[in-house]
C-alpha cells in the first residue's frame, strides 16, 4: 500500500503559476513511477506528467496540452513530487491528482494505469 498526498491547488488567474506537491509515504517498496493527472467537471481523467525515478536512469514525459508550461520533478529525500504549473490556462482548471505505480521504465509514461491514488487537490485558473 502506498498512500499520496496532494496539495498546492488554489484559484489563479489566467497566465499565473501553482506549484503543486505529492508525499508519498506509508509504503514497503517505493513506486518507481509517479504521475500527476486531471480530471475536469464532464470530462474523462487526463494524465499530464509523469516521473521516472530508476536505479540508472530517470525521465519525465507530458502530455502536448501542458508540455512547455508544466515541470515535474522529484525530491527523493522528502519522498514529494511536484508540479510546477505555469502559464496557467482557464482549460487547465480541474481537480489534479497524484497517481503512482511500479512499473517497467517503458511503461511509465504520462496516462499511465497507476495503482495508488491521492485524494486530489482543485485548480481553478479564471480568464
Amino acid at each position: 500500500q502506498v498512500q499520496l498526498d496532494e496539495s498546492g491547488g488554489g484559484s489563479v488567474q489566467a497566465g499565473g503559476s501553482l506549484r503543486l506537491s505529492c508525499v508519498l509515504s506509508a509504503y514497503t517498496y517505493k513506486p518507481n513511477c509517479v504521475g500527476w493527472f486531471r480530471q475536469a467537471p464532464g470530462k474523462e481523467r487526463e494524465g499530464v506528467a509523469s516521473s521516472y525515478s530508476g536505479s540508472d536512469t530517470s525521465y519525465s514525459t507530458y502530455s502536448d496540452s501542458v508540455k512547455g508550461r508544466f515541470s515535474i520533478s522529484r525530491d527523493n529525500a522528502r519522498d514529494t513530487v511536484h508540479l510546477q504549473m505555469n502559464n496557467l490556462k482557464p482549460e487547465d482548471t480541474a481537480q489534479y491528482y497524484c497517481g503512482a505505480k511500479s512499473v517497467p521504465r517503458y511503461a511509465c509514461n504520462h496516462g499511465f494505469a497507476a495503482d495508488y491514488w491521492g485524494k486530489g487537490t482543485l485548480v481553478t485558473i479564471s480568464s
